[in-house]
């Protein structure tokens, strides 16, 4: 068993490194993914794209995207973040490329679900890393860091793609964008290994990373999903993903277009209101991480600080239903923002509870069920999306369409609050014993 560490002492910094590279990673994961919502005026001029296939392109996807996470999550608990994050980026850099090749409608589609199931990796293999390298009172903070990368690579695609498009045409925007990753994939196969192998990192800092005295109760082999799927807290993570997650694939996909036909954006030149919304939420991301991180420095029990924490930001994303009374661009761009930045701040907290009740052998399956019922859930609501805002547009009012997904957005985070409390409250005696949950 690891001895008390005096937490005074330097321990090193090297697992901060860890964090860029899964920073950096993710960055890139979004700046491929957002491409072509960016390239969607573009696209539909030329490929004749109504909303409601272009919301089929996103489902495909999503749906992609949603099987990707559960194979993903368990074959990364078997051979390892290190191999596992490896041959996503091989897959979804590939994928993204590709897309410059398609010359049709299903041709966007096979590609944007290769492009699904390859980055579908990044948020298992990136929380497991987080779970390796960091103990309880870190592990909020690393991931509202590494997953502020989501936003960095959504403030830098509406700057980058449009002068791409401008400049050299819409396939090698595609291209360039997709080319990033095997630059990230070397200095990730030179710098990252688990700490106990890695001669760069000093004893001090692998005993302060263990200092929770997890590794006594994190032997054996990866827990089987029957298993997984008999925990409550498992569903409670389900539930949590699949009501918001889609809220953000709407910010992601839709928001261009919900700019460019309400206040009649320029998508061909810089999009400083998405500049400033994706920029929002990196503050949110890091800011939503430091708080249940703060909270337990100060002596509060891990899950009343994390819950505290998502109540607080599931609150901050009520007043996006006020975006219906925005009368110009910059009011609507303050209400999205604090919600989008909300978002992240609640993400980079629901993913540390997966950490804090799971063991290491099990985080990455955990955090791949939970991702597909999140993209289930985007599915669905880019299923409802598309034909609603066809809809409004025939009615000659697209801007109604866009205010009714907006209360959906309010509310679906409170939602989501009161059921995880539900199903997370804890039970008379709970604990995992040899892959198996005994509830007394």
């Amino acid at each position: 068993m690891n001895q008390p560490l005096n937490t005074a002492t330097p321990v090193g910094r090297y697992r901060w490194v860890v964090v860029a590279l899964l920073f950096f990673a993710t960055t890139i994961n979004y700046i491929d993914r957002q491409v072509i919502g960016l390239l969607k005026p573009v696209l539909s001029d030329q490929f004749h794209w109504t909303e409601t296939d272009y919301s089929h392109i996103t489902m495909v996807f999503s749906a992609s995207y949603a099987l990707g996470l559960l194979v993903f999550g368990r074959v990364i608990d078997k051979i390892g973040t290190k191999t596992g994050y490896t041959i996503s980026l091989i897959v979804w850099s590939i994928a993204a490329m590709l897309h410059a090749a398609a010359k049709s409608t299903f041709g966007f589609g096979v590609m944007r679900s290769l492009l699904g199931l390859g980055e579908s990796g990044n948020f298992p293999a990136a929380i497991r890393a987080v779970t390796e390298w960091f103990p309880k009172k870190e592990r909020a903070l690393a991931t509202g860091i590494f997953n502020s990368g989501a936003n960095i690579g959504a403030v830098v695609s509406p700057v980058i793609v449009p002068w791409i498009l401008g400049v050299y045409g819409w396939e090698m925007a595609f291209l360039l964008t997709g080319a990033i990753g095997f630059v990230w994939l070397i200095f990730w196969l030179i710098f990252y290994e688990i700490p106990q192998r890695q001669p760069r990192v000093s004893p001090a800092e692998v005993q302060y990373i263990h200092s929770d005295n997890e590794a006594a109760a994190d032997t054996g082999e990866a827990m089987g999903w029957p298993v997984l799927f008999r925990i409550r807290r498992t569903w409670a993570f389900v539930v949590g993903k699949f009501m918001t997650d889609p809220v953000w694939w709407f910010f992601l996909f839709w928001l261009p277009s919900y700019f460019s036909s309400t206040f009649k954006l320029d998508l061909k030149k810089p999009s400083w209101a998405l500049v400033i919304v994706y920029t929002a939420t990196t503050i949110g991301s890091i800011g939503g991480g430091y708080l249940s991180s703060f909270l337990i420095r100060r002596g509060w029990v891990v899950s009343r600080a994390r819950s505290t924490s998502m109540l607080f930001f599931a609150l901050a994303v009520v007043p996006i239903i006020a975006a219906r009374f925005a009368t110009d661009i910059w009011q609507a761009v303050a209400l999205i923002s604090l919600a989008a930045a909300a978002h992240q701040a609640w993400s980079a907290t629901i993913y540390t509870t997966v950490s804090d009740t799971f063991p290491k052998r099990a985080v990455s399956s955990v955090i791949g069920i939970g991702g597909m019922a999140g993209s289930i859930g985007g599915i669905l609501f880019q299923w409802l999306i598309g034909p609603l805002l066809d809809y409004y547009k025939e009615a000659g009012n697209l801007t109604l369409g866009y205010n009714v997904l907006f209360i959906f957005c309010g509310f679906a985070y409170l939602i989501a609050w009161v059921i995880m409390q539900f199903l997370s409250r804890p039970t008379k005696s709970m604990q995992l014993v040899n892959e198996k949950e005994v509830v007394l």
